[in-house]
């Protein structure tokens, strides 16, 4: 069966046992494919890209958000009322 390794560089899950931070660092910041029986088990990358990630993926839930909720009908509210 072929599968599709979605990095430039990948690494042995035996390698990553022997030296975590020389396989982490070894992409110089790029995500890494960790091969289990040249199969990829997961995906390591580095902490700033996982943010990065987390930070849009927070951004499309919220976009969504907001299309759904841009038909509602709207209140006025004076600001002096509250």
């Amino acid at each position: 069966m072929t599968t599709r390794i979605l990095t430039e560089a990948a690494a042995s899950i035996s390698e990553l046992k022997a030296n975590p931070m020389k396989v982490a660092l070894s992409a110089d910041g790029e995500p890494i494919a960790v091969l289990n029986r040249n199969e990829p088990a997961f995906y390591c990358i580095p902490a700033a890209t996982y943010e990065l990630l987390m930070d849009r993926m927070e951004d499309l839930e919220l976009m969504a958000l907001a299309e759904e909720r841009k038909g509602e009908e709207s209140v006025k509210v004076d600001i002096n009322a509250l």
